[in-house]
Order: structure tokens, then sequence, then C-alpha cells
């Protein structure tokens, strides 16, 4: 059993024991008035009183979780703490104060705008509203010690003068665009390291220090936002100048890297050439006299069909002047059989024209003949003597007694033909 459980005990049975003691004197004195009647009826009437006043108010108190309850004894002044659960509480006797431990939170409502009852005040001394929130608790290592002093509303007396104490004359150390933006979270930290001490002399707990929306003058608020913006502006461009140069500084890399591996590639390809050639070299050593035998080689079948072209062209060239030979003779036989031939021809033409000569010597009407035969090869002519005796001038040549010597009858124009063929 737990000591405070043993102390519980204790106490109840020396209260029991008391009114104990009490009844038997009461009884006592029973005894000693039980020869009046009147005794017992004011006996029996106060043990019924006693009866209903505890069964009206039963002397238990409950705990709720997340409270304590500091019992104080009225006639020892001793303190007891109490948790969840239930605890004994006579009345007249003991005193109860419950505490909550749990955290509460309080909020400054008439600094919480810039045109509200209390707002704060800059540096500048514009005013302005901070929706500012401070959690807190109370110390359950102290809250024993201090549950005599401490009031009933401790938020009304006090976290909140703490609180605005410390408050007020903390944000009148910055401007209105350091509380706006920049130091928020610094002037939290300076709230909370000021205020933590005092709540703590009063057995609190400062849990946290939350500064929310700042709500400005209208017309401060217009010139904040331009201001406010252009400082955007103008970390945006120094984030940009910033990434431009480490995209600069990123392209030097870049090319860097990309000099060393070519410079890397480029001895790699030397070294590789470098091999190359030795084995080339190494190589050329069995090439070479392979190449001066492949030389002597085609030197050889060089030579060999030069000599067949010079015999090849000797040979046509005694074919030629063979050939030209025989043509030679063959010329020179046509070119006698030609001469031959136009010496019998001019013979022939000579005894031609003899006979020719005679002929028309002869025969004068040869010429108009002969005459009318070049004019067309269509055209027939015939050569009679004119009838003597006034008759048809062809009977002679169909049958009649031509004169001799004076009739004189053309051939026929293929005889003609044939013998001037002849005679051409």
């Amino acid at each position: 059993m737990s000591p405070r459980l043993s102390r519980i005990a204790e106490r109840i049975s020396a209260i029991f024991a008391r009114g104990v003691h009490g009844t038997r004197r009461i009884a006592a004195n029973g005894v000693r008035r039980a020869a009046s009647a009147s005794g017992l009826m004011i006996a029996t009437a106060a043990v019924a009183a006693a009866g209903y006043l505890l069964w009206v108010h039963p002397p238990v108190e409950s705990v709720q979780r997340g409270d304590v309850a500091i019992r104080t004894n009225q006639l020892t002044g001793n303190v007891d703490e109490f948790r969840e659960g239930s605890l004994l509480l006579l009345p007249g006797l003991h005193e109860v104060r419950m505490f909550s431990l749990r955290d509460q939170v309080y909020r400054p409502e008439g600094s919480s705008r810039a045109d509200g009852p209390s707002p704060f005040q800059s540096i500048e001394g514009m005013s302005l509203g901070v929706d500012l929130t401070v959690r807190y608790a109370l110390d359950p290592a102290k809250v024993n010690a201090l549950s005599k002093n401490l009031p009933d509303d401790i938020a009304g007396q006090i976290v909140q003068p703490a609180v605005q104490g410390v408050i007020y004359k903390t944000f009148t150390r910055y401007t209105v665009r350091e509380i706006f933006s920049s130091k928020r979270a610094e002037i939290q930290q300076l709230i909370e390291a000021e205020l933590k001490p005092k709540l703590a002399a009063d057995g609190i707990l400062l849990r946290t220090v939350q500064m929310g929306k700042v709500d400005l003058p209208a017309d401060y608020r217009q010139g904040m936002d331009k201001l406010l913006a252009e400082e955007l502006a103008t970390e945006k461009m120094r984030y940009t100048i910033a990434l431009k140069e480490k995209r600069v500084k990123e392209t030097e890399l870049d090319a860097l890297a990309e000099k060393v591996r070519r410079e890397t590639n480029a001895q790699a390809a030397a070294s590789e050439q470098v091999i190359a050639a030795r084995a080339q070299e190494e190589a050329m050593k069995h090439v070479l006299p392979f190449k001066q035998k492949q030389i002597e080689q085609r030197q050889l079948e060089a030579e060999a069909d030069k000599q067949s072209r010079i015999r090849t062209a000797e040979g046509s060239a005694q074919a030629r002047r063979i050939e030209a030979s025989g043509e030679a003779d063959s010329r020179q036989k046509l070119a006698d059989a030609e001469a031959y031939r136009l010496d019998r021809v001019g013979k022939i033409n000579s005894e031609q024209m003899a006979r020719e000569g005679v002929l028309i010597t002869r025969h004068p009407l040869l010429i108009q003949k002969t005459m009318a035969d070049k004019l067309s090869d269509k055209i027939t002519v015939i050569i009679a003597p004119p009838s003597t005796d006034g008759g048809f001038v062809g009977a002679g040549l169909l049958g009649g007694a031509p004169k001799a010597g004076r009739t004189v009858a053309q051939a026929p124009r293929g005889a003609d033909t044939q013998d001037n063929q002849e005679a051409e």
C-alpha cells in the first residue's frame, strides 16, 4: 500500500475512532440521561440529522482526468495532492481546490487588429495588430506548493498581466516592416525568453508563443505590399543571377570536362597510332621481302609479256608484208588486165569507127537516124527510099521490089543497141 493511502486509512481510522469515542460519550450521557425521555429523543434526532447530511452530501470528491485536486486539512494545515480518481472530503474538515493540468491558450483579443481597442505600437509609433497566441500550463511539480497562493482566475490574474507586460514593450523595439516580415521568429523567441521565467515563478510553464496575422493600417499595407513586391522582385533577380552564375560555372565545368575528355581521347588515339605504327613497322619487315618478290615476279612477267608481244608483232609484220606482197601482185595483175582490156577496147572502137565511117559514107541518112535515136529511145526511125512510081513509100519494105543500093532498112532497135554497146 502506498504511503499516501496509508495516511488516508490512518486518518479515516482516527476519524472513526473519534466518532466511536463521541458515540460512546453520547451513549454514556444517554445512559446517564436515560432516565429522562426527552434526552433520548434529542439524541435520536441528532443521529438522524447526521445520517441525512451524509446522504445528501457524501464525503467523497471525484478528480477528472487531466486535473489535480489539492486537499487542505483545516485543523492540521496539511496539504494533499490527488490526481484522477476519488478522495474523501469531510465537510468542515477538508478544503479542496481543483486545478487543470491541461495546456491553456491565451489570446490578447484587443491587440489583434490595428483599429482595435489596444493595438501594439511599433518603433515608428504606428498602430498595428498582431494575432498572438500564448500556450501555457500549470507546473505539476509546483502546484502543490503554490496552491494556496494561486488565484481562481489564473489566465486573467497571472497570465494576462505577464504577457501584456512583455509583448507591448517588445513590439515597440521593432519597426513595422520587421514585425511584418523579417523579425517574426526573433520576436517570438524574445517574448518566450522574457515571459518564461515570469510565469515559472507563479508555477506556470510556458509552452510556445506564436505570431499569426499582422494587421497593418490600410495605407501602410499598400506601401508595404509594393515594397515587398519590389523586394521579392529583387530577391528573385538575385536568385536568377545566382542561378545564371551557377549555369556559367556548370558550363565551364562541362567545357573543362570536355577538354579533359578530348585530351584523354587524343592521348589514347596517339597511343593507338603508335601501337599501330609499331605493328605496321613489324609487319613491314615481313611485307617488304614479299613486295620485293612481287616486284621481281611482275618484272619477269612484264619481260615475258614484252617478248611475247615482240614475237606477236614480228609475226604480224611478216604476215602483213606477205599480204602486201600478195596485194601488190594482185594489183599488178589487175592493172595489166585493165591495160589489156583498154587496149583491146580501143582497137575495137577504132575498127567500129572505121566501119561506121564506111557505112555513113555509103548511107548519109544514118546521121539523121542517129540523131533521132539520141533524142529518145521511144522513137523508132525507119529509112526507106522514096517510091519512084509514086506508090506507097513502104512498099519496098512490105515486099515490093526495091532498087539495090537505094533502099536502106533500119535494122531492129535491138541490133543497133547491141552494136552501140559493142562499140562502147
